[in-house]
């Protein structure tokens, strides 16, 4: 039983570092917006 209990409290530390690295990175990186053009083929629009 100890065994699991130590198995769970792992999963559990690592399940929360995730979750902590998850919300720092919504927290303080902020995207950059910019412009996007795409070149699309002849053949595609003249289908």
């Amino acid at each position: 039983m100890p065994s699991l209990i130590r198995f769970l409290i792992v999963v559990a530390a690592v399940a929360a570092i995730v979750y902590g690295a998850m919300v720092a990175l919504v927290t303080y990186v902020t995207p950059q917006p910019r412009e996007m053009t795409y070149t699309i083929p002849a053949q595609r629009l003249n289908k």
